[in-house]
């Protein structure tokens, strides 16, 4: 069975989409990051020495000037090696003023802080520029990722089992629960078998028994099972309309509750997502209410490419967001810009609580990811345009930025922490000191890496 999906056509040409994705996305992440201590070194007058996209053995290189450009042959990161970093080298007076080790304080933070900074600044350049297009930008809190259930389709199989609005669901299946995604993948995989649901109510923990209901859709000309408990259904509500889109030239408004399709009541948004997937260059009869009144309009969703089972097919959009409390729209260019900052900075934060409760235990560890989860979100997002693979380099843009800044010696944070240090001391830490920080900082590093890597091994043996 796995030799025969190894080697399976699709199978590869999926890989190898995937694959190629991974190293744009990386190859755009580092580069920024990078750039940000290059530029900075060259703006206080540090030489710099190498430019290097990868690590290990050189695969290509070019002089430009007194840097060397490279290509290595890990693509999982970069460097900048800047001329003087030991401050054991002799060096003359002149060579000193070129010398990292020989700068400033405040000139080493800067240099040590401008990687982390670019990768902040590709994030906001490219949140400001979705938003001066008009179009909706989600930006997330933890309220709207905790899995609290905020409604309760009637006679769905959650409201027979006896859970209630304002209901936590903390574990499935004895499997302790930290966010919806969580809850969707235990539904996912019960394939219909009930499900042993753990529920924080006020005070007092409830268990449950639910009983996922299956529903079959078309996804792609092909009929896909999907098991559902009637929680994570949200109303037909259109909250935004993109501009230019089908939704928009048929007379969508924000606001507008959509009753019907082609004459089939509509009660959720994923039963409205659902057919127009189904009918790409189909023009549709759509029926919603709006300020209290019906309104009869026609759409016909435009077709866009994306895989199933490593297939293209083509699925219909009309270009309209759902309800959501974080949904953020700019009316001009400046907006955008103001606004761009509030995305950015609502992301850093998310990811940044997010790793405070891993370490706290309040969220599971499971969700860190390594370098397949990044390959397999490259691909997916490929598949979905070219807005979507932009959307997820800034958001991982932001992860490598949080990430970079944590006080790990061998990181940019664990730099910043050591020059911290000095500068309270008024003097640098002893050699053996950073030597062991060093390699207890490459230690963990390591262990984060491969607990990386074996999750996204379970995660593809899972799937």
């Amino acid at each position: 069975m796995l030799s025969t999906w190894a080697w399976s056509p699709d199978a590869v040409w999926a890989i190898t989409q995937k694959v190629w994705w991974f190293l744009i996305v990386l190859g755009v992440l580092v580069s920024f990051h990078e750039l940000g201590h290059f530029l900075a070194a060259r703006w206080v007058g540090v030489r710099v020495l190498k430019f290097s996209l990868g690590f290990g053995p050189k695969l290509a290189g070019r002089q430009i000037g007194e840097t060397e450009y490279l290509v290595s042959a890990v693509p999982l990161g970069g460097y900048v090696k800047l001329f003087g970093e030991e401050e054991t080298e002799v060096l003359t007076q002149d060579e000193q003023r070129r010398s990292f080790a020989h700068q400033t304080l405040p000139r080493k933070m800067f240099i040590v802080a401008a990687g982390p900074g670019f990768n902040f600044l590709l994030a906001y350049l490219i949140f400001a520029g979705w938003l001066s297009t008009g179009a909706p930008l989600f930006v997330p809190t933890f309220r709207d990722l905790t899995p609290t259930v905020e409604a309760l389709k009637p006679g769905s199989p959650a409201e027979l089992a006896g859970m209630k609005v304002g209901d936590r669901i903390i574990r499935v299946n004895e499997k302790d629960i930290s966010t919806r995604n969580e809850v969707q993948d235990a539904i996912q995989k019960s394939n219909g078998r009930p499900l042993t649901v753990d529920v924080r109510r006020g005070d007092q923990v409830k268990t449950l028994m639910v009983t996922p209901g299956a529903t079959a859709i078309k996804e792609g000309g092909k009929e896909v099972v999907t098991y559902h408990i009637g929680i994570e259904e949200t109303p037909p509500v259109i909250t935004a309309v993109m501009s230019g889109s089908p939704a928009m030239a048929a007379g969508f408004r924000d606001g507008d509750r959509v009753v019907s399709i082609e004459g089939q009541p509509i009660q959720a948004w994923s039963q409205m997502t659902g057919f127009v997937k189904e009918n790409p260059n189909r023009p549709l009869r759509v029926q919603v209410q709006r300020d209290g009144q019906l309104v009869d309009l026609t759409v016909t969703p435009m077709a866009e490419k994306t895989l199933v089972d490593g297939k293209p097919v083509e699925v219909g959009k009309i270009g309209i967001s759902g309800p959501g409390r974080s949904i953020i729209r700019a009316s001009n260019p400046f907006m955008a810009g103001l606004l761009g900052v509030q995305a950015t900075w609502g992301w850093t934060e998310l990811t940044a609580v997010g790793l405070y409760k891993m370490v706290a235990g309040e969220i599971s560890s499971k969700n860190i990811g390594g370098p397949l989860t990044i390959a397999n979100m490259s691909g997916e997002a490929a598949s979905q345009g070219v807005a979507s693979i932009v959307f997820l380099i800034a958001i991982l843009s932001i992860n490598l930025g949080v990430l970079n800044l944590l006080p790990i010696p061998i990181l940019d944070g664990g730099h910043l922490l050591f020059f911290g240090i000095e500068a309270i001391l008024r003097k640098p830490l002893g050699e053996r000191q950073r030597e062991i920080a060093q390699q207890v900082g490459l230690l963990l590093l390591v262990g984060i890496m491969v607990f990386a890597f074996w999750n996204d091994i379970e995660r593809l043996i899972s799937h």
